[in-house]
């Protein structure tokens, strides 16, 4: 595999489809896909055993290798734990040492927001988040 999986679809649908054969993953609905040689969009769930979701969306540029957009959530059963998303928020100086990465977490999700600074554009972020669920085994 390459350095860089978020270089070609394929290298990026091979790190994606090794992610979600761990064994805390009970099964997922995760597809890569591209209409283009130079994007491509991963979206779905991740379900782990102990009823814990993810739900999942990233833009890939592969032309740079670059996540362009993406948004996380994470649930137990329907209940909405946190999120994490890249909408930039420039006014929100507690936000800055990640900037625009950041999570959501209770109690009001909307505006309850903290640095992410373990995720990034340049490298794939599905393993931090995996780790990160994988804490609640």
């Amino acid at each position: 595999m390459e350095s860089n999986p978020l270089r070609t679809l394929h290298a990026y649908s091979n790190f994606v489809q090794e992610a979600v054969t761990r064994v805390s993953v009970h099964h997922s609905t995760v597809s890569v896909w591209s209409d283009s040689k130079y994007t491509g969009i991963v979206e779905g769930e991740i379900f782990f055993s102990n009823d814990f979701r993810l739900r999942m969306r990233e833009e890939i540029d592969f032309d740079a290798g670059l996540i362009i957009s993406y948004g996380y959530e994470v649930y137990r059963g329907d209940e909405l734990l946190y999120r994490y998303d890249d909408i930039p928020h420039p006014n929100e100086p507690t936000l800055a040492s990640s900037f625009p990465h950041h999570k959501h977490i209770p109690p009001n999700m909307r505006r309850n927001r903290i640095p992410a600074p373990e995720l990034s554009f340049t490298k794939p972020n599905l393993p931090f988040i995996l780790e990160e669920i994988g804490r609640h085994f």
